[in-house]
């Protein structure tokens, strides 16, 4: 109990600034480390000698299949985690196991059934993913490896919320960091060593997320983590998994309609612009990546603060952790938007020497990337929805932004836009600039009603 004393101590009374950054600054490492899996990929396969493009197009189109395989593992445990988060807030320390465990449990279940899913469909889901004649081959040579790893991924990303969500985010950032550094030594030795191409980067990746799960496993079995994996509770209970799926819809939501954004971005710029506008796709879609995970890795630090003074019942650490993670969050999303707008043949240089896709990316990607610079306020407010247990509000902005806003706007723009390959690029900005309009006015109205009178909320 002296570990948990300690803990709730920390969380409940120490400097929230100090504990912030203390929590955070690891997260948003291993988020950083974490978008190496995918980047560190695309970076090797597009410097391929000969047919880079292609295999760096190929692999991109991919990418909902992979957005879609993440997306499950948030479900069950982005969902679970501040469940479990709030529970030790309340001193119930067998009820955060209780819900830890059950979502171990569900994660296994999804990994088989997506293996056997992706498997079997591996090439009508690439046809509709935006895949050509000439990209194909190197897709499915890729997905196929990467969908065998399955298991290790929703292990991985998934069991490593729990590790956070208890203050312990140095070991969640460890985790994240060996199988970053596994895949960097790995992928130059598969890919041009053996001269496996795409196949060499698809194994370098789920050798990489096994030795992650590997260490996460070992930790939350181990007497270094507060709460442990009990087999005790290993059979699934409703009651359980229920509120943690509720919860997880939102980032789930958020993740699997960036998997169908993914091909609805594919399909019309392979029709409007061809295979070099769906290769200038996988390079932007890797830098809104970068943009977003380490918004991701602030909104984590924060998340175990959050949740567990809401269940305390202490709101002016709430309010004061929000404060900060809005003003960090605004001047991370300015500063990617400054790179963007100014420098992108940096960031496009980092995934191609084909002069001709280097020179579409860096024109995409002013366009793309036009309204980043206030999607701090978006993450900032969004994430602080579910750390509260909100999961109704959290739910409808995932769907607001990508739903029913950016997929209508991809097919609707090129229709009243002479330059359709533009329209497509220009949805993204438009959205962003009405999702987040529209979420900080709703989060603006639940704060003020949740959180600024205490003494009543105490009272209840």
């Amino acid at each position: 109990m002296m570990k948990q004393k300690s803990k709730s101590v920390d969380l409940g009374t120490g400097s929230v600034v100090k504990l912030l950054f203390s929590l955070a600054l690891p997260s948003i490492i291993a988020q950083v480390i974490n978008v190496l899996y995918n980047v560190v990929d695309r970076m090797y396969i597009g410097h391929i000698a000969d047919h880079g493009a292609l295999a760096l197009t190929g692999v991109g189109v991919t990418m909902p299949v992979i957005m879609a395989i993440s997306a499950f593992s948030s479900l069950v445990c982005m969902g679970g985690a501040p469940r479990a988060a709030i529970e030790l807030g309340k001193n119930k320390k067998e009820n955060a196991e209780h819900i830890m465990s059950n979502c171990f449990v569900l994660l296994i279940v999804f990994g088989v059934l997506l293996t056997i899913l992706v498997e079997i469909f591996a090439v009508p889901m690439l046809n509709l993913f935006g895949a050509s004649p000439s990209t194909l081959p190197f897709a499915l040579d890729y997905l196929r490896i990467y969908a065998l790893g399955t298991i290790f991924v929703q292990t991985a990303l998934g069991m490593n919320a729990f590790i956070n969500t208890q203050g312990y985010t140095t070991y969640g950032m460890t985790s994240v960091l060996i199988g970053a550094i596994a895949n960097i030594v790995l992928d130059p030795i598969l890919i041009f060593g053996f001269h496996l191409g795409v196949k060499g980067a698809a194994i370098a990746t789920i050798t990489s997320q096994c030795l992650s799960a590997v260490f996460v496993l070992w930790f939350l079995r181990s007497n270094r983590s507060y709460l442990n994996i009990r087999k005790r509770f290993f059979k699934l209970s409703i009651a359980v998994i229920a509120p943690c799926l509720m919860l997880g819809l939102s980032p789930f939501v958020m993740q699997i309609t960036e998997s169908l954004l993914s091909v609805c971005f594919n399909s019309s710029l392979l029709k409007y612009g061809g295979d070099t506008a769906v290769g200038a796709m996988a390079i932007l879609a890797s830098v809104m990546q970068f943009s977003m995970l380490p918004l991701q890795g602030l909104t984590q630090g924060s998340q175990p603060i959050i949740s567990f003074n809401f269940g305390a019942g202490k709101y002016d650490r709430i309010k004061s952790t929000f404060r900060i993670l809005l003003l960090v969050s605004l001047i991370y999303s300015t500063t990617v938007w400054a790179i963007s707008m100014f420098a992108p043949q940096v960031l496009a240089g980092l995934f191609t020497n084909d002069a001709n896709l280097m020179n579409y990316t860096c024109w995409a990607l002013r366009i793309y990337m036009a309204m980043s610079l206030i999607f701090g306020a978006q993450i900032a407010c969004q994430q602080t929805f579910i750390a509260l247990g909100n999961a109704k509000t959290s739910l409808f902005l995932a769907l607001l932004r990508k739903v029913f806003l950016l997929i209508p706007l991809i097919y609707l723009l090129p229709a009243l836009l002479s330059d359709q390959t533009f329209a497509v690029f220009l949805a993204e900005p438009v959205a962003d600039t009405l999702a987040v309009l529209t979420t900080c006015i709703l989060f603006a109205r639940y704060y003020k009603k949740v959180l600024s009178s205490p003494k009543e909320e105490n009272a209840r």
